[in-house]
C-alpha cells in the first residue's frame, strides 16, 4: 500500500529538484549570448536589441501593475515621453550627468503618475483603463503645444551622449557597441529590481490585490495605497527607459507619446506572457527586435509581423513565457531520469 510520501513524489506535477538549477543554467546561456553579440552580430541587429532591451524597462512596469495587481494601463507610453523629455531637459538646459538624468527621468514619470494615479485608481476595470488612454491624449496635446518647454512638432534635437566616468577618466559612448553594453547593464539593474519587488512581500500583496481585492482588504492590506505605489513604480520603470530612448536617439518629439508606444509595451506583455516574471524579457527581444529586425523588408514586415501575432493568438493564447517553462521543467525531468538511471 503506497503511503502519502510516496503518492507526493510520484505525483508528475511535482516540481523537478533539478528545476531551480536549469533556470539558473537558461539564464547564464541568454546572458553569455548577450555578452558576445557585439562580437558577432552588425551594428543593424545590435540597433534591434538596444531598442528591445529599452523598450524591457517601461514593459516591466506594465507587468507590474498588469501582471501582478490586475490593473490594465495604456498610459505606459505616456510616462516613457516623460522619461525621455526630462531627461532631454536637463541635457540640453543644466549639462547634467547621463547617470542624474537617468535617476531624474524615473523620479520624475512617477512624480507625476502621483496626481495621475489618486482619481484614476478609484475607478474599475474598463473606466480605469479609459482614464489612462486620456493621459495618452493630453500628453500629445501638451508636447505639441507646450512649446516654449517642448518646441513642440519640431522636438528636442542634439540631446548629448551619455558620459560615464569621473575628472580625467571619462568614457563618452559614441559607438554602438558601447551604447549596447550600457543599455544592458541598466536592464540588467531594472530586471534585478523587478525581481527583488515581486519576490518581496509587498510583491505578494500585490499579487493578493489581483486575485481577490476585496478578499485582500478584508485581512488588513490597504489596497488602494498599494496599487497607488505600483502605479508609480511602473511609471518610473517607463521613465527609466524613456531616458535610455532620449540619450540614444539624441532626439525626442511628440511622437514618443503616439499610441504606438504603449501598444508595442501592451504587445511585448501579453505576448510574452503577464504575470510571469521570464514574460516582458521575451517579448522584448521577440517582439521589439523583431520588427526591428524586419525593416530590411518593409513591404513585407507588418504582414509577417501580424501573422506572428495571429499565430501568437491562436496557438500561445497565455504567451510564450508559459512554453519556455514548460521546456525548462522537460530538461529538469530528463536531469532526473538521467540520474535515476546513472
Amino acid at each position: 500500500m503506497a503511503t502519502t510520501t510516496d503518492i507526493t513524489l510520484d505525483t508528475p506535477h511535482a516540481p523537478s529538484p533539478h528545476l531551480p538549477a536549469v533556470r539558473w543554467a537558461v539564464s547564464g546561456v541568454a546572458l553569455a549570448l548577450l555578452l558576445v553579440a557585439p562580437l558577432v552580430l552588425d551594428a543593424y541587429y545590435l540597433h534591434a536589441l538596444i531598442f528591445a532591451m529599452i523598450f524591457l524597462l517601461p514593459a516591466h512596469g506594465l507587468n507590474l501593475i498588469l501582471g501582478y495587481t490586475g490593473m490594465l494601463s495604456l498610459a505606459q507610453g505616456v510616462f516613457f515621453g516623460i522619461g525621455a523629455y526630462a531627461s532631454a531637459l536637463l541635457s540640453m538646459h543644466f549639462g547634467t550627468p547621463f547617470v542624474f538624468n537617468l535617476c531624474a527621468a524615473g523620479v520624475v514619470a512617477g512624480l507625476v503618475a502621483l496626481p495621475l494615479g489618486i482619481p484614476a485608481l478609484r475607478l474599475r476595470t474598463t473606466s480605469f483603463v479609459m482614464c489612462t488612454l486620456g493621459f495618452v491624449v493630453i500628453a500629445q496635446m501638451v508636447a505639441k503645444n507646450w512649446i516654449d518647454l517642448t518646441r513642440g512638432d519640431m522636438g528636442l534635437s542634439g540631446i548629448a551622449r551619455p558620459k560615464l566616468g569621473f575628472g580625467e577618466h571619462v568614457l563618452a559612448i559614441t559607438q554602438i557597441p558601447q551604447y549596447y553594453y550600457l543599455i544592458l547593464g541598466v536592464a540588467l539593474l531594472a530586471t534585478g529590481l523587478f525581481i527583488a519587488l515581486i519576490r518581496s512581500p509587498a510583491g505578494r500583496c500585490m499579487v493578493a490585490i489581483r486575485d481577490n481585492e476585496t478578499l485582500a482588504e478584508s485581512v488588513g492590506i490597504p489596497t488602494w495605497h498599494y496599487k497607488l505605489i505600483v502605479f508609480m513604480l511602473s511609471a518610473a520603470f517607463a521613465g527609466l527607459g524613456g531616458s535610455l530612448y532620449a540619450h540614444y536617439e539624441t532626439v525626442v518629439s511628440p511622437l514618443v507619446f503616439q499610441m504606438y508606444y504603449s501598444n508595442t509595451i501592451l504587445i511585448i506583455v501579453l505576448g510574452g506572457g503577464v504575470g510571469r516574471l521570464p514574460g516582458a524579457l521575451i517579448g522584448s527581444f521577440l517582439f521589439v527586435a523583431l520588427t526591428e529586425a524586419l525593416r530590411i523588408t518593409p513591404e513585407l514586415r507588418m504582414i509577417i509581423y501580424g501573422f506572428v501575432l495571429l499565430l501568437l493568438v491562436f496557438i500561445f493564447p497565455q504567451g510564450i513565457a508559459p512554453l519556455v517553462e514548460r521546456g525548462t521543467e522537460w530538461l529538469a525531468r530528463l536531469g532526473d531520469k538521467k540520474g535515476g538511471a546513472s
